[in-house]
């Protein structure tokens, strides 16, 4: 159902109905991704970041840098994950660093957590020929690579969330250059 305004374009609905749908879709698949981790949300996406976004057996830093979140905060995840028999502690390359890699349990739940998140999103796509779903990519796609995130510190220093850290990489197509995010230079992780 679409429902114009007579007197032309509205950009504040526009707004305000992209807004919506986000909310809507950002519930679903949290709640898809906890299920489908036995996680919290963050736990679910560090399953899914270490699958499908980081390099293997990343620095607890880069996984921080990653989510976005503080060092003790990403230290205690990984023990909860750790605990939970998802990833395992390594060695890193001097003696400060400890690394993070995927159990074959861990590797499982974000397996799950990635079919479930295409789940929600197949789902609410079913409404739109194919031909629309094809428009709605490339829209979307124009307002993502407008709000880029991909480490970059924010105007007080902090690192951001990066966009991509529970994005299938393969269904967005990053390695061939197809990702709105990436573009068609994916950043690659010798330079981080």
């Amino acid at each position: 159902m679409t429902t114009r305004s007579p007197d032309g374009p509205d950009p504040a609905r526009a707004a305000n109905v992209l807004g919506a749908l986000a909310l809507v879709l950002t519930d679903r698949i949290t709640d898809a991704v906890e299920d489908a981790a036995a996680q919290a949300e963050t736990g679910a996406v560090a399953l899914s970041a270490l699958r499908h976004v980081l390099p293997p057996d990343p620095s607890i830093d880069l996984v921080r840098q990653v989510l976005g979140l503080t060092h003790s905060g990403t230290v205690r995840l990984v023990d909860r994950l750790e605990a939970a028999g998802q990833v395992r502690r390594g060695s890193g390359r001097d003696g400060r660093t400890r690394t993070v890699a995927l159990t074959a349990a861990g590797r499982r739940a974000a397996t799950r957590v990635t079919g479930e998140r295409a789940t929600e999103l197949h789902g609410a796509m079913q409404v739109l020929t194919s031909d629309e779903q094809e428009q709605l990519a490339d829209l979307a796609g124009r307002v993502l690579a407008g709000l880029r995130r991909d480490g970059a510190a924010g105007a007080d220093g902090a690192v951001e969330r990066w966009t991509c850290r529970l994005c299938d990489t393969t269904a967005c197509g990053r390695l061939q250059g197809r990702c709105p995010v990436a573009g068609p230079h994916p950043p690659t992780w010798e330079h981080r």
